[in-house]
């Protein structure tokens, strides 16, 4: 018996299995760039209007003088920073300022959601819409109404004061009032924003926490405490941190309120750079002013997040 011999063809090594032609490699080599193109545009528009004035601030906060003048400082900047009492001055009003509104508005933010949210509340709709408005409103616009409101002598916060017996307020004569004055504008510009963000927490937690609180005896306030607040608990490490952020970085409100005064007891951080930069041209000096900054907010965002967030 004899077996079949196979034939030259069938014994060709794979090996001689010809390759992909130059067609199919190219059709390959498109597929494969697409999403690199896509990317491009994207790459580009960071790296001109991110990453080069990151870059570039950074090496100019290492020089010193401006225009023809400019040269090499080295760290002097920063050495600086740590010597000047301006500074520290605008640090701690911007830190006044921190410590006492973004927990009011925190709180009212809250309230308000809550409030909100309750199923008895009629058009929630239009209600929503009113307390949102605030934050839409431009903030430049925002201080100029409220330097009309806040007006010494004809402004309607202290005719209304004066309406019920109470003496009327130097709100932008005195340092105190003058900060109360910030604090009260940008509460009464971001609360309606952070309400909102909450409002929105509260509709996505299960109705089912809540019966099983009530089953067990407890009342609005221990529901409140131990089913609302723990499931808000990303929410409000969310405001809390992005509220932080922009009272660190506050400029608008002081700048159209105040410009700073009464004898610089609102001049922020911010206004600070901006008057070296933009009034002394000290740009060396306002970048690491910038970086000063950037770091504080990094420090205290990391510092929340630690102290806030998800607990195993």
């Amino acid at each position: 018996m004899t077996s079949a011999v196979p034939s030259v063809a069938d014994r060709t090594p794979l090996a001689s299995t010809p390759l992909p032609n130059a067609r199919v490699r190219r059709a390959r080599l498109r597929r494969r760039a697409v999403p690199y193109l896509l990317l491009a545009p994207a790459l580009v528009l960071f790296g001109v209007f991110k990453a080069y004035p990151i870059v570039s601030s950074m090496l100019l906060s290492l020089t010193g003088g401006s225009g023809s003048a400019t040269h090499s400082a080295g760290l002097a900047n920063y050495r600086r920073l740590l010597d000047d009492p301006l500074f520290w001055t605008a640090l701690r009003n911007t830190g006044r300022i921190l410590v006492v509104q973004v927990p009011v508005m925190l709180a009212l933010a809250l309230l308000l959601a809550v409030g909100l949210n309750a199923a008895l509340v009629r058009w929630r709709t239009v209600w929503r819409l009113g307390v949102f408005m605030p934050s839409v409103t431009g903030l430049v616009a925002t201080g100029v109404l409220f330097a009309f409101l806040l007006n010494t002598d004809n402004g309607a916060v202290n005719k209304t004061l004066a309406a019920i017996g109470l003496p009327a307020v130097n709100w932008f004569g005195s340092g105190f009032w003058s900060q109360m004055a910030i604090v009260l504008v940008l509460t009464w510009h971001y609360t309606g924003y952070n309400a909102v963000i909450y409002l929105a927490g509260l509709q996505g937690i299960p109705k089912e926490l809540y019966e099983a609180a009530m089953v067990d005896g407890a009342g609005p306030v221990r529901r409140f405490l131990s089913v609302t607040l723990p499931a808000l608990r990303p929410v409000v490490l969310f405001t809390v941190v992005l509220s932080t952020i922009g009272t660190l970085q506050l400029f608008d409100e002081p700048y159209v309120l105040t410009r700073g005064g009464p004898d610089n007891a609102t001049l922020t951080v911010s206004m600070y750079l901006y008057d070296n930069g933009f009034r002394y041209f000290d740009f060396g000096y306002a970048s690491a002013i910038a970086y000063a900054l950037t770091l504080l907010v990094a420090v205290l965002g990391a510092v929340q997040m630690r102290l806030m967030g998800e607990r195993e």
